[in-house]
């Protein structure tokens, strides 16, 4: 699939029209809400309606969920998702037309960007935790991962205590760096942290020999072993540490974006669209290489795809 820097190019509506739809919009969106807060809570719809434009943040190589592809267009399961939900952003303010901007994340700086208002929203793989909640707004969960290991195969690495002594990259930012600080203080492990700035740079560390293990979300790590020039070499190991749910990212305090967004998302699970995107990226051939995941959706994800929340996993 393509990534589309633009929806289709019809002229967007004048200025002073937009801001009329916006205001019969506005009024319906925060329909119960105090007027004191109305301004603040409508803030990104209403950036929005009066730009014609949305700033999507993306990630560079998140595979399958987020990437460039050898074309260098971003394509995966979350940024389809992305791109699906600009059809309900589209319909709640009645705008023909939506210019898309994308704009290229890090797992260091997706935060930031979405606060400072440079990102109006990020559909990664991004996990809704505590932490993050007090800084960032999250939307519907519309993935499930668990925390685990990869390494060489052969490797007397099998689970996270055969790390002792060890050489672990993890991607710098994400929850996978913070629990394994406090998995190896806990447990008393010497082991080597080697932060990288990507998953795509933690892989090449690992398969340069600089690291012995890479820990993150196991559909992450299947993602970079699909693009390793041996992927049989590389195993997937360990007891989950963790269970992470996936969620797209926005400001915080903005109910009715954040309202929008669900909508179009519970929309796609309910109605088994997220399964057919799914099952492209998890379950066919994808870019670069044609490689096959092989990994179909787990119960609990096919259970949410049933019952969508926004729950933090435990």
């Amino acid at each position: 699939m393509k990534s589309r820097a633009t929806l289709p190019t019809a002229h967007c509506p004048r200025t002073a029209t937009r801001r009329l739809v916006w205001l019969g919009v506005l009024a319906g969106a925060l329909s119960g809400v105090g007027t004191a807060a109305s301004s603040q809570e409508a803030d990104t719809l209403r950036k929005i309606a009066e730009t014609g434009t949305i700033n999507l943040g993306h990630r560079e190589s998140s595979v399958p969920f987020s990437y460039y592809d050898q074309r260098k267009q971003v394509v995966g399961y979350s940024h389809e998702l992305m791109l699906r939900l600009l059809d309900t952003v589209k319909a709640e303010l009645k705008l023909p037309a939506l210019t898309i901007k994308l704009i290229p994340v890090t797992a260091q700086n997706r935060i930031p960007l979405v606060r400072n208002g440079t990102v109006d929203l990020e559909c990664g793989s991004t996990t809704h935790n505590a932490e993050r909640a007090r800084q960032v707004g999250f939307s519907t969960t519309f993935f499930l991962a668990e925390t685990r290991l990869m390494t060489r195969r052969g490797s007397d690495i099998r689970d996270f205590a055969d790390l002792a002594g060890k050489t672990v990259v993890v991607t710098a930012g994400t929850t996978s760096e913070r629990l394994l600080r406090t998995y190896t203080e806990r447990n008393g492990l010497r082991t080597t942290t080697l932060p990288a700035r990507d998953h795509g740079d933690a892989f090449q560390a690992l398969e340069s020999g600089r690291a012995e293990a890479f820990m993150m979300d196991d559909a992450l790590l299947y993602g970079e072993r699909a693009k390793a020039v041996r992927p049989d070499d590389w195993v997937v190991v360990g007891t989950p540490m963790s269970t992470e749910a996936y969620a797209c990212m926005m400001r915080r305090g903005d109910p009715a974006f954040k309202a929008v967004i669900d909508r179009g998302l519970t929309e796609l699970m309910r109605s088994g669209e997220a399964l057919k995107i799914y099952s492209r990226w998890f379950q066919g051939a994808i870019p670069p290489k044609g490689l096959n995941l092989n990994w179909p959706p787990s119960p609990a994800l096919l259970e949410l795809y049933k019952y969508p929340n926004d729950r933090l996993q435990g």
